[in-house]
């Protein structure tokens, strides 16, 4: 049977690739252990062809006239890269994701019951919709393989909660039905963890994992004029293309913007652009027609382009195992190829911010579930409007108590289950433990005399003692100079400063007791923001500023004329307002400071009521109502023309948009709001 499956397999494999093709070290085994053993775990370094078990897999269970091949994948370029490659092998492939509309997804799953189509993927979240639960006991799925599976374990570096509940799909697959997961990224606890959740006897492909053509370098450059500089004075000088990773959609933005002024052509990726953008930037990136891409981890896990020959991070990522994943995105299919890790001194904070919000708290989660259970099925909002707490953290509590089992969804509205509530809350600490543990790691990376990639690979329990031979530690030098050029510094503090923010002005109200979601009738103009809270410059400043000095600079009240000068002029704005605090004069202070400077005068027309403290609420419908208490305006107010309205950070803009309001209804034509600074956390993918 073994030679009957080998000469099968052989034949497939030219299908793929060609006639003459061979097999890699372990991937006819994995095949082979996947259509004999039932349950695989394929554990291979990025770059050795995962991709390639499943495809021959799939070619020879339609040859035999078994089901399709069902793969769970957590990004649409992945699928992009795998749909194409299993096209030109003659497979029949589709791609179901929230970017089908209904009835396309309707089509497809009518094509998978008739067996029409030969290979599907789809995502964790598309996979547990209704329609997809509904048509499943219909189709018939000849190979179940989930591509990233370090996703499922919470062990994982790159848990996902969507991923959870896959293991219960596994369950109750029937035994004869072939599973495979695959990853470049699981240590021994996270195998382990994988072994229990994909059940029965499970063989494991494990290899090397070292990449001898990858040569790492890391760079102490812990400012972001610093590292600006450094990619223009170097990106030119690296042969082919490559990709940024940014911990930040803001800083994905920025740099792209710095580069182009740059001469390096440059696109930014991540999850709030357009999916259609996206997916151009990619196409443009595989055809080498742009030099880089600056993106977060959404293009991360997968990506498939084989000539990359840079990756470069921006920030450090918050273990060994991510940097890993990442870096492995290039020299897939080069002699060589180069990897750059930068730190920055606000690494930490972001990371430490995801490491805490990983998973809900039990509060969160003990507060949702209870309102839930004490209603008779709510919506989103529904939980939104009764909870302080934010709508992500919502989300991610209401998949969480999915995930346990402990709430249902019918339709829009979630339900408790009949199962006791149960938070285990030391399994979740011991995880967050973990990630502290790998953060830590992550530093002792980056002070290393040894060989970089011996480190990381030995961190991921391959325990090579062999080193790579071209990292920066073990050829004794840099490759490319750590020193910055003093004209690219120039030109980097110069951008840096003139980088500004646009304040959206919010258009709805949010759903609150003084108010539904109706819509505003006299909303802000779009407003100016100078500045990211804490980061080095401005940033910095304020939150001196604001917590220590408790007076801001005469620099940010120099920069802020400056930036606003040609907004008084263009828009004839009279006179400038500022948002009053109960606990600080800092703000009126700068605001008087501001008005002489642009020679305006500065009015005093907020009250400011007995309240809580708007940075404790934690959603629209929350913060919008809190606003609405905070302020009011002095009777008597009455106004005219165009008003600067001046608060020192902004967040969820509900406090500009409120007190904008108020001036607009006591006579003013247009407010235009200005803030130092902006505290918003933008998602990082």
């Amino acid at each position: 049977m073994q030679n009957s499956i080998r000469q099968k397999a052989e034949t497939a494999l030219e299908c793929f690739l060609g006639p003459g093709k061979s097999f890699r070290d372990g991937q006819y085994e994995a095949i082979e252990a996947t259509l004999t053993n039932k349950r695989t775990l394929v554990v291979q370094r990025t770059g050795w062809g995962k991709s390639m078990v499943y495809f021959v897999c799939t070619k020879i269970l339609r040859e035999e006239r078994k089901g399709l091949t069902l793969i769970i994948s957590p990004l649409l370029s992945l699928m992009k890269n795998q749909i194409e490659a299993a096209a030109r092998a003659g497979l029949k492939c589709e791609t179901l994701n929230s970017s089908k509309t209904p009835e396309e997804k309707n089509q497809i799953l009518e094509s998978m019951e008739k067996g029409e189509v030969d290979l599907v993927l789809t995502t964790p979240e598309t996979l547990f919709t209704q329609i997809v639960q509904d048509a499943l006991p219909k189709i018939k799925i000849g190979l179940f393989v989930v591509d990233e599976a370090h996703c499922i374990s919470d062990w994982g570096h790159d848990f996902r909660l969507e991923y959870c509940r896959i293991n219960k799909v596994i369950s109750s697959m029937l035994k004869n039905v072939p599973i495979l997961a695959t990853t470049a990224t699981a240590n021994d606890r996270v195998v382990e963890d994988l072994k229990l959740q994909l059940g029965g006897d499970v063989f494991v492909s494990r290899g090397p994992l070292m990449r001898k053509n990858l040569s790492i370098q890391v760079l102490n450059l812990r400012y972001k004029a610093t590292r600006y500089a450094w990619l223009i004075d170097n990106i030119n000088k690296i042969p082919g293309s490559g990709i940024i990773y940014c911990l930040t959609q803001n800083d994905c933005e920025h740099l792209t913007e710095f580069l182009n002024e740059n001469d390096i052509n440059a696109r930014a990726y991540h999850s709030g652009l357009d999916e259609v953008i996206n997916q151009e930037t990619e196409q443009l990136f595989m055809k080498n027609e742009i030099k880089v891409i600056v993106a977060t981890i959404k293009l991360g896990m997968g990506y498939d382009k084989p000539d990359i020959s840079f990756v470069i991070h921006y920030q450090m990522p918050s273990n060994v195992v991510a940097y890993y994943q990442q870096i492995g995105r290039a020299g897939r299919n080069i002699a060589r190829a180069y990897t750059f890790l930068m730190y920055g001194v606000e690494d930490l904070d972001i990371q430490n911010y995801f490491i805490e919000t990983a998973f809900p708290s039990k509060f969160e989660a003990t507060m949702v579930y209870s309102l839930i259970a004490e209603n008779e099925g709510l919506k989103l909002y529904d939980i939104m409007y009764k909870l302080n707490c934010s709508k992500g953290r919502v989300e991610k509590t209401l998949k969480f108590l999915e995930n346990e089992e402990l709430v249902y969804k019918e339709k829009s509205k979630y339900y408790a289950s009949a199962n006791t509530f149960v938070y285990n809350e030391a399994h979740y600490n011991d995880v967050k433990s973990i990630r502290h543990k790998e953060q830590s790691q992550m530093l002792d990376f980056i002070q290393t005399n040894g060989c970089y990639s011996r480190y990381i690979v030995n961190c991921l329990d391959d325990k090579t003692t062999e080193n790579c031979g071209i990292c920066k530690n073990c050829i004794g030098h840099e490759e490319f100079s750590s020193v910055v050029s003093k004209e690219s510094l120039r030109k980097a503090v110069a951008f840096l400063e003139k980088v500004l923010l646009p304040i959206e002005p919010r258009v709805r109200w949010a759903k609150t007791d003084v108010s539904g979601q109706t819509r505003i009738d006299m909303p802000n103009e779009e407003g100016i923001c100078l500045s990211i809270y804490g980061e080095q410059g401005y940033g910095a400043m304020v939150k001196s500023g604001k917590y220590e000095t408790k007076k801001f600079c005469d620099s940010l009240v120099e920069k802020s004329a400056s930036v606003l000068q040609n907004l008084i002029s263009e828009k004839e704005i009279s006179q400038l307002a500022y948002v009053p605090s109960l606990r600080s004069d800092v703000v009126k202070d700068f605001a008087f400071r501001l008005a002489a400077k642009l020679g305006i005068p500065c009015i005093d027309v907020f009250q400011k009521n007995a309240a809580k403290m708007q940075k404790e609420m934690e959603n629209s419908s929350f913060q919008c109502g809190n606003a609405r208490k905070s302020f009011s305006l002095r009777e008597g107010t009455s106004l005219s023309g165009s008003i600067l309205l001046v608060d020192d950070v902004v967040d969820s803009k509900w406090t500009l948009t409120v007190c904008g309001y108020l001036l607009r209804t006591a006579g003013a034509e247009h407010v235009y709001p200005y803030a130092l600074a902006c505290s918003s956390k933008k998602r990082a993918d």
